[in-house]
């Protein structure tokens, strides 16, 4: 691991720019997380602290590595100094509910969903579009109870499985979706056997642009090398020696008006 750790700081370093003045003028990233089992949330926290870098929390009540929720009582205090840190939260639904099919009608839509949380974890049922709506609030309501601070009018749909269906009816009910860019995708949640932390690095510092929309999550069951403790901090370092900055989503020009609107 600190083999690996190490490859990865040289390679950030080896990618700075050369060109004198370039950290001056600075392009908007807009890095974001989705909760997952919260095992390298307290790195992560470090890390970010330290970087001086502020992002956008989408968070779902997922089981976690303590057998809590991710908003649960167990986690609540992490949230709260986050929130001090000045970060931003939105809602990923409650029990990460996937969307799965569209169902009902136009005029009354629905929702086949699959939830990976909560007592209905692994059932495929429907939700009405307010039942869906719900989802969403009720995950946004726990971070304001826990924070004090009231989450962005946004929502990630768990692993960015929507339809054109959805987002009209969660936006009818206040709440606009948020994807990733493709180079934001960096990679978290694949299997390390054949995407290596070098890998992945190496290719976010070569395709990221001003303006990306970038997503890692607090923790992948699946993958067994993970990624922020080898990525994240070289990943900072490289794109802001690349004259990149971080951003919080209520500054995106694509979102920052439909927050800025009355409710």
């Amino acid at each position: 691991m600190r083999q690996d750790l190490r490859a990865c700081w040289l390679l950030a370093a080896a990618l700075l720019p050369m060109a004198a003045g370039a950290a001056d003028a600075c392009k908007p990233l807009y890095l974001t997380f989705d909760t997952g089992h919260m095992g390298v949330a307290p790195l992560v926290a470090e890390v970010l602290k330290r970087q001086q870098v502020r992002v956008t929390f989408f968070a779902a009540n997922e089981a976690t590595q303590e057998g809590d929720g991710s908003l649960g009582e167990h986690w609540a205090p992490w949230w709260r100094a986050r929130a001090a840190e000045g970060h931003a939260f939105a809602s990923h639904t409650w029990s990460h509910a996937y969307w799965r099919a569209d169902a009902g009608t136009p005029a009354a839509p629905a929702f086949r969903v699959r939830p990976s949380a909560g007592p209905r974890e692994g059932q495929t049922y429907t939700l009405s579009a307010a039942g869906y709506c719900a989802e969403i609030a009720q995950s946004a309501d726990r971070l304001q109870q826990i924070t004090g601070k009231k989450p962005l009018p946004l929502f990630r749909a768990p692993g960015g499985k929507t339809s054109p269906a959805l987002i009209a009816a969660a936006k009818a009910c206040g709440w606009a979706h948020v994807g990733w860019s493709p180079a934001g995708f960096l990679g978290d949640e694949l299997p390390s056997e054949r995407h290596s932390n070098k890998a992945l690095l190496a290719q976010a510092l070569q395709r990221i642009r001003s303006g990306d929309i970038l997503l890692a999550h607090l923790g992948i069951w699946s993958r067994k090398d993970p990624w922020a403790p080898a990525v994240l901090e070289p990943l900072l370092v490289g794109l802001k020696a690349q004259g990149f900055c971080f951003r919080t989503l209520d500054t995106h020009p694509d979102y920052r008006h439909w927050i800025e609107q009355p409710r």
